[in-house]
This record gives structure tokens, C-alpha cells and sequence, in this order.
């Protein structure tokens, strides 16, 4: 809010329904034509804070006034409330007859005449002591920018020896008068004050101030520079120099010229600075980590030197420092470097290297086997450069309901300011990975591959069903963006992900685990690169690699696109190859990540490793879904940081990184509820791990299909998409199901879990709706939901035909004892609820029977009739029995439904919470 604007005062604003007038409530006081009688009316109302009738009363006196502009400077001559701070009526109706003005221009002073020149005289002296809420309208009333500079420049001076630099620079923005004012004398105070953001205003427009002012910063970063020689010639200033190191500094600049888009040429001191940065980088990299090839080593160090004796001379100290005069030797051979100018020993080992023409890569310290592999076989990794290659993989790319990791690769931009322009795309899917070629894709002249690319990534990245996984996706989408315009809004696009990167962030939180310490990560491609931190100690000193280890990890290669939540050690696994390390076991090989990804045809390393890079992303996840309490990770943060971007989780669908609890929480109220779902219209299909949990759900009446063992998991989905079933399933073929069947379809149940609370779990999560008439509704055995009655007298008449007159023995007996121990005899008591057992089933007729003997139904289902025990035929109280169409298991009425109904109490309607458990009639299967 603009200070001069009642509003803003803390007193509040005008109260409604007071009159202008005089305090005592009596009629307007006549203003006349006195600036000053009008000012003290506006005076009353402003204190009263009515806001809507100050704007009346001053509309009605601006066109009493004979002259409003001559009236305004006579209140501001004849006023002093105005030169304090905070909000003035001065200021406020200063900003009002401008409005009124640009609404209705009133006659007055023509432009360049000598009436105007006099208010314009008078109004410049004003702006001496004006507040910022002043300035403007003054410029605009008495349209400063068109009057004479001299006093306006004068005035700008004066606040400038006044030390009122802040002052100074804002009004000669205002006033345009930038190019009669000396840019090194406005911007240095407020460089040295930290106000960076006023001084880029300052030159906004000016192409040539803009230059002279980065050669001004860039000077700052020459060796030797001492930045507190300047500060001591502002000493009215409160300089903030630790925000004035060189290194400090070359960022302000590299952004500078990336947004102005000048040439990196006009700051020769930060560009050698970079360069020597990354020099001593590739260096640590080569040398110590051993972790880039000699081929782009090579490469990258020919590029950064050139010609510069300067980095010459660098590159041979850092080479001399290391040790191992074998690996510098092999270093010199690959740069052509001269032999005169290398330690004896090395130059021994280069003559020894020349004569045996041993130029075979050092042997690394670690082997492939230390490092994570991809799992899938080279035939399933794609490289699309085409239109035609999109259009044969694009379905597969955009299937719903699927979880695929994106990953970019860029070749490394060192000591060049910007975003670096992405070279390579990775999407991996379950089993296979693409990779897409950008600069082929991208490009216009590709016909219609720019326009199918950006349309199947906008889709990709658009669809919420579509998980997609990355570390640091954010930036990875910028960079997508600055290498093709088509989607420079991918970032605004993307619905449905998870970021790695914040999930490593919550793992590495915990002081217990080992290897979360807060160093930074090497970076992936284009790092900040180090600076000397000291203003009197910037000279290009030599570095060698040991302390270079120590100032690397103490923060001087930290990548400023993709920042690290932890390291292991100086030279252990950084960022995503710490998080794979933590999870799966093994750290990403990286040696290929400084690799020249613009090349083409890339090398079969660098394929395997981009492929690596995506997939490794889909493994994490899945590793982070079967165990999230080892990582350290909740339900509640997994599902923060799936439904980022206001997203809202699909009904029935379980966030990522959720699984089903050990203790059932209640379905959530309101729009985030699943619909409730009827047990008997609620249908799944099992793996073979979770027979008991389908034994369970087939007990509360819901439709299972269960997996026979060692049945492909991709039966599961084809019955799931025919029938319209969900998925429980355990484990890996969690994903691959889920991504064949879409969001909703496929739930995770954990194992670890007993099956009575992974059923309560299933029925929480799709809101499963069971009541008293569900439980046994269906046969735990078969799943047949239909059954036929049959009298205890005819069930004795079908035991004896079957030769069973005793009723069963050994297992049969001893399931007898455990149903009936203690109720032969007795009645049946009700079921909790007040419930027995009483399924809607027709009798059994002899037309059902095809024989007696054995007793078959007309189905050519047998009945299981030596299952019954022979003390349920003699207990006085059973009526009925009941036998299975599907499989010809009997059952009858015993204590098993007082023991579901007890056990399941928690999610069965109409069952009060704090009733006591009781012993019910049940129907309880035979032993068989």
C-alpha cells in the first residue's frame, strides 16, 4: 500500500457515516479558493478516516480551485506534515489530483510555457525533502521529465553528497535521467549496501550503462582486489562486504549477463575465475575421484585452457601436485602437454608411456559390481530420434496409471552462465527405458517431430495418473524448457509427481542413520564453481588436490540447478547416488556424468548410464513403497508430496509410499473419502501370498479370486480389467499391476501384517460397507455365493447313505470338540445385533440330487458330507444345514459368527462399539 494512502496508516481509515464539517457536526465550512482552508477541510475528514467522502469533498474543491496545480504547492509550502514519515494527507491528495487529472484534464499551463516553468521550479525544490509517496505524483503533475535536467540532475547530486544514495538512484530512475549521471557514482553505495535489485532497475533499458556497470562488478574480481578501499570512501554507508566476494560477485554478474544477454567477453576476470574453478574441479575429479574418463577429461580441460598461459600454468601446478606420477604421466600424454615442463618423475613415466605405448585407462579402484546395475537387458533400451520412433512408442509411453522416471542429461557448460540446454530426455518404464534425442527432436528442421515431442511430453507430464518420478524434477523441467520453447511451461504443467530429491531430504533428517551428513553434492553437470572466498587473498594461487578436497566439501562445488541433502565423506556417493546407495545397496557408477552429451552417435557407456540414471528412479520407489518405516517416512509426508500443486488423491487410490496400516484408521469425511462400496458388489482379485486375507473378505461376503501358486502375475490384471476387479497383491508386482490396470485399481497390502488386519485394512481404504447379512454370505472355500438348505434330517439320511452313520473321525472329531465344546444341547444364542445366520437360499429338492449315493448334485457337484461331525447331527437345537453349489462343503450353525462379527466389530454397520463380545450361533465349516 502506497504510504501517502490513509489506509495504510495504523489509525485505521475514515469511520463510516461522519459529515465533512467543522467538529461540531455543523454545516461545510465554505472553501473557497484558499489551498489552505481547503487542505484544513480535508483535514477533518482525514482524521476520521472516511475514506469515500475525503475523495468526494477533495474532487469537489480540485474544481473550486482556480489553479489545483499552483493550490497544491501552496498546501505544500504552507504544510509540514508531509515531511515526516508515514502516510500524509499532503501525499494522499497529491496522489488524487494526479488520478483526477489523468481522468479529466483540467485546463492549464501549456507545455514549455513560463507559467509551467515556474511551478516546475517550484515543484523540483520540493522534491528535496519529498518521500518516496511524493515524488512520483509531483513528476507526473508537473510533468518533471520534460523540464529542464539541470535542476533535477542538481537536486539528484544533492541528495546524493547528502548520503541519501537510496534517494537519489530511485528518483533519477524516476526521472529517466540515467544517462546525464554517473552509473559507477549512483550504484556503488548501494553494491556496497547490498541493493543489488535497485541498481538493476537503475540500468533496465540502458544496453550501455548495463555494460559499463558489469565491467565495474567484474573489476571488483581481479586478483588482489581489495573491496574495503572502496567501502572506506562511503564511510556513511553500512557496507555488507560478505556479500562482496569475488565469488559472490561472479554470480551477480553471470546472471547479469544471461539476463541481458551481453557478452561474457566484457567480464574477462570472472570468466578466468570460472574457468580456473572448473580447471581445479575436473582436476579433483580425474585425480582424486578418479571418476571422469580420460577421453572427456581430456576434452572438457582442452576446452577450458586454450590458449591461456594463465590457465597453462594452473593446470600443470595442479597436475604437479598430485602423487601418483603413473596417472599424471597418462593425463600430460592425453593434453599433449610438453615434457619440459613436468616433474621429472612424470616426465620419466610419460618417455616410459611413449616408448611402451601403454595408454590404457587406469584400473579404477572399484568394480562394475560395486556400483548399481541396470536390471534390464540392453535390447530394451530405445533411442528415439524421430517422429516415427515417437509415434511406435507412444502408447506405451502414455498408458494410465503407470510410474515412470524422468531424468535429463546435458553436456557440463563450465564457467558459462545460464541454464545449460538439455541433450537427452530419459523415461524409464517397468523393464524398459527411452531415450529421447532433444537436439533431433527439438529441432525445427525435424519436421514433424517438434511438435509430436512437446505434445507427448505435455501429455505425459499433464496426466495426474501418470506417476512421475525425478530428483529435482523442477530443474530438470527448466532446463527442458530453455532447450525447447514448446515447453518452456513443462514446470506448470506437471501434475502427479514425486520428487526424490524431498524424499531424500526427510530420510537424511534422522541423526541416527549413518551417512546424513550436510555437505553439498558434486554437481551433475554445470556447477557454481569455487572462488576464493577472501576479498585480500583472490590471486590465482595454485591449489593443491588435498586442500581442494577439503574446500570442496566444504561447500565450494555445490551445484546451484540441483542442491544436496547429504554426502558420505569428501569423496563418497552425493546426491541421487547417495540416495540409491541408501536404499537399493550400491551407489550410481557417475563416471560417464561429465560425458559430452551433444556427441552423436552417444557411446554405449553413456547410453547404459542415462538408461541407469532414469531406472534407478522407478527402484528407489519401489523400495520406498514395501518399506517406508525403515526410510523414516510417513503416510502423511509420502501423501504431501504425491498430491503437490493441489492435486487430490483418485477415490480408492493409495498415495505412494502408503501402505496399509497395522492399525485401521477410519475412511476419512469429506471429498477425499472413497465412495462407500456394498460388500457383496465389492469384487478383488489375490496373489497366491494372501490366501488368508481372501479367506477373510470371502467371510464378510466380498468377491475373491485368488491366484494359484505360481500363476503370472499378469493374470491378475487380465481378470481385474475383464471382470472389473481390484488388485491386492504384495511386493515387486505391486507396480507392474498397477500400471496395467490404472490409479485406484491395485492396492500394496503389507505381509507383514495378520490377515484379520489387512482385510479391516482393505475394507477402510475402499470403504467397504459390510453388515451382518454379508458374513458368510459366500463360501470361504470356492467363493460360490449360492447355497441350498437342507433339513438335519435329510443331512443324516445323506451321511448314512455315504457310510459315514458315526459321523467323522480323528480331525472330524477333534473339529466337533473345538466348534460345539460345551453347547451340545443348548440353544442357539443371537449373534451380536441381535443377527443369526440365515442366508436367502431355497431348500434342497430331490430334483437338486443327481444321486444319493454319493450324493451329488445336479451340477456333478459332490457334497462333503464326511466333513460332519456326528455330534452336530445329535445336537437338539440345529435345524438346518447348508451346502455349497460351487464346491459341496456343508456348513452349519456353530460359534464362528459370533467370532467374526467380533473380530471385525470395528467396520460392521449397525454394531455398537462397546458391546461385550458374546458366543453366537455361526455357520462353521467342516474340517475337510
Amino acid at each position: 500500500m502506497d504510504p501517502g494512502d490513509p489506509a495504510g496508516d495504523p489509525a485505521g481509515e475514515p469511520a463510516a457515516g461522519d459529515t465533512a464539517g467543522d467538529p461540531a457536526g455543523g454545516e461545510c465550512v465554505p472553501m473557497g479558493r484558499d489551498p489552505l482552508l481547503f487542505l484544513q477541510t480535508l483535514q477533518t475528514l482525514w482524521s476520521t478516516r472516511e475514506l469515500g467522502q475525503l475523495r468526494e469533498e477533495a474532487q469537489r474543491g480540485f474544481a473550486a480551485l482556480e489553479d489545483p496545480l499552483a493550490a497544491l504547492l501552496d498546501m505544500l509550502d504552507g504544510s509540514q506534515g508531509w515531511r515526516g514519515k508515514g502516510p500524509s494527507l499532503e501525499a494522499w491528495v497529491a496522489r488524487e489530483l494526479k488520478r483526477c487529472l489523468q481522468a479529466q484534464p483540467c485546463p492549464g499551463p501549456a507545455r514549455g510555457s513560463p507559467g509551467l516553468k515556474q511551478l516546475q521550479a517550484r515543484a523540483v525544490k520540493l522534491l528535496a525533502e519529498s518521500p518516496p509517496g511524493l515524488v512520483e505524483p509531483l513528476v507526473s503533475i508537473f510533468q518533471l521529465q520534460d523540464t529542464d535536467r539541470s535542476p533535477l540532475l542538481a537536486h539528484v547530486h544533492r541528495l546524493h553528497q547528502e548520503g541519501k544514495f537510496k534517494e537519489a538512484i530511485v528518483l533519477g530512475t524516476k526521472l529517466r535521467l540515467q544517462a546525464d549521471l554517473d552509473v559507477e557514482k549512483m550504484c556503488i553505495p548501494l553494491l556496497l549496501q547490498d541493493k543489488a535489485d535497485l541498481v538493476e532497475r537503475y540500468v533496465d533499458g540502458f544496453p550501455d550503462l548495463q555494460r559499463r556497470l558489469l565491467a565495474l562488478m567484474d573489476s571488483w574480481c581481479q586478483p588482489g582486489f581489495d573491496i574495503r578501499v572502496v567501502a572506506r570512501r562511503y564511510p556513511q554507508t553500512t557496507s555488507r562486504l560478505e556479500r562482496l566476494s569475488p565469488r559472490a560477485l561472479a554470480r551477480q554478474v553471470l546472471r547479469l549477463l544471461e539476463r541481458h544477454g551481453l557478452d561474457p567477453a566484457l567480464c574477462p576476470n570472472v570468466v578466468t575465475q570460472q574457468r580456473l574453478a572448473a580447471l581445479r574441479y575436473l582436476c579433483y575429479k580425474r585425480l582424486v575421484e578418479r571418476s571422469v574418463p580420460r577421453e572427456s577429461w581430456a576434452e572438457h580441460v582442452q576446452g577450458l585452457v586454450g590458449q591461456d598461459q594463465g590457465l597453462q600454468e594452473q593446470l600443470l601446478q595442479l597436475l604437479a601436485s598430485h602423487d601418483d606420477a603413473a596417472l599424471v604421466a597418462q593425463c600430460a600424454l592425453d593434453l599433449l602437454l610438453p615434457e619440459e615442463r613436468l616433474p621429472a618423475s612424470v616426465a620419466a613415466e610419460l618417455r616410459q608411456l611413449r616408448i611402451q605405448e601403454r595408454t590404457a585407462e587406469a584400473p579404477l579402484e572399484n568394480g562394475k559390481d560395486d556400483y548399481y546395475q541396470l536390471p534390464i537387458s540392453r535390447e530394451h533400451l530405445h533411442f528415439l530420434a524421430s517422429w516415427e520412433d515417437l509415434a511406435r512408442h507412444q502408447e506405451e509411453l502414455l498408458q494410465p496409471g503407470r510410474v515412470v522416471g524422468v531424468d535429463l542429461e546435458w553436456r557440463p557448460s563450465f564457467g558459462a552462465g545460464g541454464r545449460p540446454r538439455a541433450s537427452l530426455m530419459q523415461v524409464a518404464v517397468e523393464g524398459r527405458v527411452f531415450l529421447l534425442d532433444l537436439p533431433r527432436l527439438s529441432s525445427p528442421a525435424g519436421g514433424q517431430a517438434p511438435q509430436a515431442f512437446s505434445r507427448l511430453v505435455s501429455r505425459l507430464l499433464a496426466d495426474p495418473s501418470i506417476t512421475k518420478l525425478g530428483y529435482g524434477i523442477a530443474g530438470d523441467l527448466r532446463s527442458l524448457g530453455a532447450s525447447c520453447p514448446a515447453l518452456a511451461q513443462a514446470e506448470k504443467q506437471l501434475q502427479g509427481s514425486v520428487d526424490l530429491l524431498q524424499v531424500h531430504r526427510q530420510v537424511t533428517r534422522d541423526p541416527g542413520r549413518a551417512c546424513h551428513h550436510t555437505s553439498p553434492r558434486f554437481p551433475r553437470t554445470s556447477p557454481a564453481l569455487p572462488t576464493n572466498p577472501h576479498p585480500r587473498s583472490s590471486q590465482h594461487t595454485p591449489l593443491g588436490l588435498k586442500a581442494l578436497a577439503s574446500e570442496l566439501t566444504s561447500g565450494q562445488m555445490r551445484a546451484a540447478h540441483r542442491p544436496a541433502p547429504g554426502v558420505d565423506g569428501a569423496a563418497g556417493p552425493r546426491g541421487l547416488s547417495l540416495l540409491v546407495r541408501q536404499v537399493l545397496g550400491k551407489p550410481l557408477d557417475k563416471m560417464q556424468q561429465l560425458s559430452n552429451w551433444d556427441r552423436r552417435p552417444l557411446g554405449e557407456g553413456q547410453l547404459v548410464y542415462a538408461a541407469a540414471d532414469a531406472y534407478c528412479l522407478l527402484e528407489v520407489y519401489w523400495a520406498l513403497c514395501r518399506e517406508p518405516a525403515r526410510f523414516h517416512l510417513s503416510g502423511d509426508l509420502a501423501r504431501s508430496l504425491r498430491l503437490g500443486r493441489g492435486e487430490r488423491a483418485g477415490a480408492g487410490e493409495l498415495p505412494p509410499l502408503q501402505k496399509a496400516s497395522a492399525s485401521p484408521q477410519q475412511v476419512p469425511a469429506g471429498e477425499d473419502a472413497a465412495p462407500e462400496v456394498p460388500a457383496r458388489a465389492f469384487r478383488v482379485v489375490c496373489d497366491s501370498m494372501l490366501q488368508g486375507l481372501a479367506w477373510r473378505l470371502r467371510c464378510l461376503g466380498i468377491d475373491v479370486l485368488v491366484l494359484a501358486t505360481g500363476e503370472d502375475h499378469r493374470r491378475a490384471a487380465e481378470v481385474a480389467r475383464r471382470e472389473g476387479r481390484i488388485i491386492l497383491t504384495s511386493g515387486l508386482p505391486y507396480h507392474k499391476l498397477r500400471a496395467q490396470v490404472g490409479a485406484g485399481r491395485c492396492l500394496s497390502v503389507d505381509c507383514s501384517l495378520k490377515a484379520r488386519q489387512q482385510a479391516t485394512a482393505v475394507i477402510r481404504h475402499f470403504n467397504v460397507r459390510v453388515t451382518h447379512s454379508d458374513i458368510f454370505s459366500r463360501c470361504q472355500a470356492c467363493n460360490c455365493h449360492q447355497y441350498l438348505k437342507v433339513s438335519k434330517d435329510v443331512m443324516k439320511q445323506l451321511v448314512w447313505l455315504s457310510g459315514h452313520p458315526e459321523g467323522p473321525s480323528g480331525t472330524g472329531d477333534e473339529a466337533a470338540q473345538i466348534e460345539d465344546e460345551g453347547e451340545t444341547g443348548s440353544a442357539p444364542e443371537e449373534a451380536p445385533g441381535g443377527c443369526a445366520y440365515d442366508p436367502s437360499c431355497r431348500w434342497l429338492e430331490e430334483e437338486d440330487l443327481q444321486s444319493r449315493v454319493p450324493a451329488t448334485l445336479g451340477n456333478g457337484t459332490r457334497l462333503q458330507l464326511s466333513g460332519v461331525p456326528a455330534g452336530v447331527l445329535r445336537r437338539p437345537g440345529l435345524r438346518h444345514f447348508y451346502c455349497c453349489t460351487g464346491c459341496g462343503k456343508v456348513f452349519w450353525e456353530g460359534s464362528h459368527l459370533g467370532r467374526v462379527a467380533e473380530n471385525f466389530r470395528e467396520v460392521l454397520e449397525g454394531v455398537p462399539g462397546s458391546r461385550e463380545p458374546s458366543r453366537a450361533p455361526s455357520p462353521a465349516g467342516s474340517p475337510s
